[in-house]
Order: C-alpha cells, then structure tokens, then sequence
C-alpha cells in the first residue's frame, strides 16, 4: 500500500490556507502605514505644521529642517501632515504642490528630480529618464513651476543620504533648492529635509546651512512606555484579539527602547515574531517569539548589509578580517593581497580609506583613533559582525568563493 507524501512546497501553501493565522491585517505593521493616531508627538506635529501653514494662505513657508534618529517618527508626522494639507487644497483651487521622495531608494541624485518631475507632471517627453544635464533637469522644473503659478513643497526623506552619496554635488544640488526662489517669478519653491544624522549640517556648505535651516525640529527617541503604547495600539488592530503574549509585548517594547528607542523596529521585530508563531502554528506570540524575532533580524540585517557591497568594498571588508593589524596601512596591505588573487586591479590607498569610512556608516566595521605618541595618531578598524557571517555571506560570491 502506497503512501502519499505531501510536497514540501504544497505542505507549507496548505497549512498557510487552512493554519492558524495570528495577524488579520500585514498592512499595519509595514513601515509605510500612516497610522490615524500617531502618539506621543504632538508637539512635533504641531511644530511640523506651523512651519508648512502660510502655503494654506498662499505664501512661501520656510525651508525646514526635520532631524532625529531612525524610528522616531519623522517619517510619520511629515507625511500625516502632508497628508491633511493635500485634503484641503483638493477643496481649493489653489495651485499648490506637495512632493516626496526618498534619496535612499533613488540611486541617483538624476532620478531624484525626475522623481519630482513626474509629480509635478512632468512626462517623459518634457522631462526623459535620461540624456539631460543635472542644470537641464533643474531649469525644467522651475520652469513648471513658474509656469503653474505653484506653491511647492519638495519634502526629501533621508537628505543625509543624498549629501554622503553625491558629495560636493549633493552640497550644490541643496543650494539651488534652497535659492531657487531667486530664480522664480509667480510660484514659489520650499525645501523639507528628513534626516536621521543629528550632525548632517556639519558636512554642509556654510551657504546651504543658512538658507536650509530656517525653521528646524528635533525628534527625541521613544521610551520605553511610549514604544509600549505604539506596539499596544498596531497590536489591536493588526492582531486577532488575545494573541499577544502581555510579557511578549512588554518584551518587545523593552529590547526596542532600551536599545536604541526606535519604534519602526518595534514594529518590525513584533511582525517577525508574529511570522513565527504562525509558521509553528502556535495560538499566541511569546517571549521566546520576540528573541527569535531579534536574533533572526539581526542575521539577516547583517547579510542583506554585505551581499550589497559591490566587489571591492567585500575585498576591504575582508582585509579588515584578514589583516593581522587593523590600522589602515595593514588593511590597505592585506586589500592588495587580496586584488592580486582575484586577479582585479588595486585601487588607491586614498579610496580605500575613503571606502572603510562609508562602510563604517553602515555599522558593519567600526573605527576608533588611537595615539601613538611622537609617532601621531592612527585610525584602526575592526569587525562588529562574525567573522563566519562575512565568510558565509560573501562566498556565494562567485569572485570570492575561492579566497574565503
């Protein structure tokens, strides 16, 4: 008597079909939902929107600065706001524009502004995805601008990103928003920047800082009650009622808000824990669902982190690792070493120091100065990951599989 094996494939698809499903709605836990309520801001919204209120009256509003780190918000309040002001202006007939767009999910500083374009109206006749100058690109859009009589609002999430991506041109590019009124004659241009660096404005040119930071508000991070009453709220309304654990919750709220006070991960970390219960076909989220939650995160964090680095940004990573000292010098060295086995041409020691300080940002490596007497000082490097996780991750490389 034969006996049929359920595929492995069709085993996972019908115990999602007909297993217990702990979350009724996935939405409400993605880091894009604007929740109706967003708590413990009100101050900032307040000061958000008194910053962007003389559009409403048809007068240029100040260029703004929002500042504070990941998960604290800003996100949120900004877009809510925007969000309240759209309704408004379709009940007018005001010639009003509000644009958004993330400098982190655009490559380029080009596909930034063809961003804008495309939600001022711009097709891609009158503005092409590419073959245009950076100036070209600007000149158009101020043109429509001009041309509509509009009063616009270019929020850019994430603007530290655009100035550590592009360098001197992100500097150049944030002086031309920031003066663009000079250049317009019957609308008007105002720059929102969101940025997760509290120290963004030290890399700025003196000229941007004063005509970018007229009106500036700081995000304070979450504690770790406020993260409590966030998760409580996105767990009403996300989860079946009764299926998180009080002490998973309570959990949750205390890793988010002890660590780093970030209610974005929060909201992450109950939805991967919510993700595993349901796999193990369990009736409530626990403890143990939130630490394998943390763990998991933080693994895949980690790889996502590597497997992005383009060739030789892996080769100096893995000079970090390989180097028997860490000072730049060793790890230079140790980098060459490595060019010469995988038969790829060395790049300079210069932009390879430059390459260990963006890859710092990143967390994987961290640098610290070290004194070394009448012989100066030096900056030395070390992993702040396993190295079996770089070792893992970065043989499915092709190029590395054999050095590794």
């Amino acid at each position: 008597m034969s006996v049929t094996t359920l595929d492995p494939i069709d085993k996972l698809l019908e115990a999602a079909l007909t297993g217990k499903s702990l979350i009724k709605n996935r939405t409400i836990l993605h880091h894009t939902y604007v929740p109706n309520n967003i708590y413990h801001r009100d101050l900032e919204q307040e000061k958000v929107t008194q910053s962007l209120i003389p559009i409403l009256k048809q007068f240029r509003p100040s260029n703004l600065l929002v500042y504070g780190k990941p998960g604290t918000g800003k996100t949120l309040v900004v877009r809510r706001i925007l969000s309240k002001i759209q309704e408004r202006v379709e009940k007018t007939n005001f010639p009003i524009k509000l644009v958004y767009a993330n400098s982190k999910e655009e490559t380029t500083l080009y596909g930034l502004l063809i961003n804008f374009g495309r939600q001022l109206g711009l097709n891609e006749k009158e503005l092409p995805p590419t073959g245009l100058s950076i100036s070209e690109v600007f000149k158009r859009l101020l043109h429509t601008i001009d041309q509509g009589k509009q009063n616009t609002v270019f929020v850019i999430d994430e603007i530290d990103f655009l100035v550590h991506l592009v360098s001197k041109t992100g500097n150049d590019i944030l002086y031309q928003l920031t003066r663009a009124n000079d250049r317009l004659q019957n609308g008007t241009l105002t720059l929102v920047g969101i940025s997760n660096d509290l120290t963004f404005k030290e890399r700025l040119d003196p000229r941007v800082i004063s005509s970018l930071g007229e009106e500036e508000v700081v995000f304070t991070n979450y504690s770790v009650d406020q993260i409590h009453k966030i998760l409580e709220d996105r767990i009403q309304s996300a989860f079946i009622e009764g299926a998180v654990d009080k002490s998973a919750l309570n959990l949750c709220a205390a890793m988010a808000g002890r660590e780093h006070g970030d209610a974005r991960r929060a909201i992450d970390l109950l939805r991967v824990a919510g993700e595993i219960a349901e796999r193990e076909q369990q009736d409530k989220v626990t403890e143990e669902h939130i630490r394998l939650a943390s763990q998991k995160m933080e693994e895949d964090k980690e790889t996502i982190a590597l497997q992005s680095y383009p060739l030789h940004e892996k080769l100096v990573i893995l000079g970090v690792m390989k180097a028997s000292g860490t000072s730049t010098g060793e790890i230079y060295t140790a980098y060459k070493d490595l060019c010469k086995t995988v038969r790829q041409k060395e790049l300079t020691q210069r932009r390879v120091t430059q390459m260990l300080s963006e890859i710092e940002l990143s967390g994987i490596i961290s640098g610290r100065i070290v004194h070394q007497g009448i012989h100066g000082r030096t900056k030395k490097f070390k992993l702040t990951v396993s190295p079996e996780t770089v070792k893992q991750t970065l043989k499915k490389d092709l190029t590395l599989e054999d050095i590794i």
